[in-house]
């Protein structure tokens, strides 16, 4: 596409010297250019993408957007708010992808990634072809890739809504985060639906407060954005959003609701309840525990069956769903104890999933967690509380410590637990603190290991190790299966 016909989809003037150039791909990230890319600048949190301008026309950029020109010898479309552009110009030169998918947004503090999986095996037990984005990477027609953003820029977002479309996908099911609604990365979608699942404490290192950060997550819920919005009426921010929407329809169990959930029954194996869905009742499996997800099953219902599902497919495609990965996984036994992983990384995501495995919880509930650096310092202190209270046992380590001491983020956290309970013991290693929870494990107890889920990194001083859970707690109990084989031949 040239650069002429996307001069034309924006607001823009051209620069002194414009003349014509033919566009092979749109980039924000001058790491990132391939030759005759469009490179569009603005300000970020960090950077400013004028300073790097130079750099990308090296690499082969051969015009620029820019919110005020450059003396650079490429064209330029000079723009009031670069961000907008990359939206508008992706958008175009992928020739608008998203008019020709369903798109379903999900946003809230957490939840979402579940939510995502739940819709998206609903849709497939229906026979519709889907899409998945977020947190755990992107998924459709046999594809993955793996994740960076829960939401992509939109200079990559498109592109891969554009392969959607070629790939044959009907449903895109995306999680929206509230940094990218506060940045625009999805201005210009008309979802079919929105999901709100709930609004806790996050994210507050870059939105200051609660408020600021609900009002990123309300956009979503702006008119015109979506055909119809599910919301939790258990929430505040849910049943505040629902008196200024449209089409809004609500599911709970504590309030009134449109969508709600009865006889709730759980187990380490899963839950299963009677649903009235729109007055519809049917009885529903599911294979994850908690009852944070019979919260996430409602949504995914209500969603479906405003999306023309019926029930009992519905209620086919909740139990197909086996798990989703790093969320209040199982991963094995060990001394006739239970050990899970979960992606619990806020202090209501991780009360939620201590006090689900609590509730059958023979022995002692140990868990292990820690919180990232550069990141919402003021939540340390209110998970260590929460996991001091909720749990009988916890162990303090490291959890992608960034540029921050991992010690420094772990005494912060201790800060929380001492107000509770001096049951805890540090061990700044993470890998380390999950083998001296293993070992202290004994019959009945049950050991949650927090903050990481399907993670497979650990970030430390910009550098992302190879590193996951999962893989852990197994290498561990190998090399001590291993052991003992060793003492017995012995």
């Amino acid at each position: 596409m040239y650069l002429s016909e996307l001069s034309g989809q924006i607001q823009c003037r051209k620069s002194r010297r414009f003349r014509d150039a033919d566009i092979a791909g749109i980039a924000v990230d001058s790491k990132h250019i391939l030759q005759g890319d469009l490179f569009v600048c603005f300000a970020g949190g960090e950077h400013d993408g004028h300073d790097f301008a130079g750099e990308a026309v090296e690499a082969g950029a051969v015009a620029l957007v820019v919110e005020r020109e450059l003396d650079l010898p490429v064209p330029q479309l000079i723009v009031e708010d670069g961000r907008r552009a990359a939206t508008e110009l992706s958008a175009a030169f992928y020739g608008h992808p998203e008019r020709k998918l369903k798109i379903i947004g999900i946003t809230g503090t957490n939840g979402k990634t579940t939510t995502a999986h739940m819709l998206t095996s609903i849709l497939s037990a229906a026979g519709k072809t889907c899409g998945n984005i977020g947190t755990l990477g992107i998924y459709y027609a046999n594809k993955e890739i793996s994740p960076e953003l829960t939401t992509p820029d939109p200079t990559f977002l498109y592109k891969v809504f554009a392969d959607m479309v070629e790939s044959g996908v009907e449903y895109a099911v995306m999680e929206v985060s509230a940094h990218a609604l506060y940045f625009g990365k999805t201005d210009g979608i008309a979802f079919e639906a929105g999901i709100f699942t709930n609004l806790t404490e996050d994210h507050l290192d870059f939105f200051k407060t609660m408020e600021a950060y609900a009002a990123a997550k309300e956009k979503l819920f702006e008119p015109g954005r979506c055909r119809f919005a599910v919301l939790n009426s258990d929430d505040p921010e849910g049943r505040k959003i629902e008196k200024n929407c449209e089409g809004a329809y609500s599911y709970g169990l504590e309030n009134p609701a449109d969508v709600f959930a009865v006889d709730i029954r759980e187990n380490f194996d899963g839950c299963s309840y009677v649903i009235n869905l729109f007055d519809e009742l049917y009885d529903i499996h599911l294979r994850m525990t908690g009852l944070h997800n019979v919260y996430n099953s409602m949504a995914a219902a209500a969603c479906a069956k405003l999306l023309g599902v019926s029930v009992p497919i519905i209620a086919a495609g909740l139990s197909g769903l086996k798990r989703v990965r790093g969320r209040l996984e199982y991963v094995a036994r060990y001394r006739g104890a239970d050990i899970f992983v979960d992606f619990a990384h806020t202090p209501d995501g991780l009360e939620k999933s201590l006090t689900a495995l609590k509730r059958h919880c023979a022995g002692r509930l140990i868990c292990v967690f820690g919180c990232g650096g550069n990141r919402d310092a003021a939540k340390r202190p209110l998970m260590g509380e929460i996991s001091a209270r909720c749990a009988d046992f916890t162990v303090l380590t490291s959890d992608n410590p960034r540029y921050e001491d991992p010690f420094d983020i772990v005494v912060q956290i201790e800060a929380g637990v001492r107000r509770v309970s001096d049951r805890y013991v540090i061990v700044v290693d993470r890998e380390s603190a999950i083998e001296y929870a293993v070992d202290q494990l004994r019959e009945g107890d049950v050991l949650l290991i927090a903050g990481k889920g399907g993670e497979n990194y650990q970030e430390i001083m910009g550098v992302k190790h190879i590193y996951n859970d999962i893989t852990a707690v197994r290498g561990i109990l190998a090399a001590k299966l291993t052991e003992n084989e060793r003492r017995d031949e012995k």
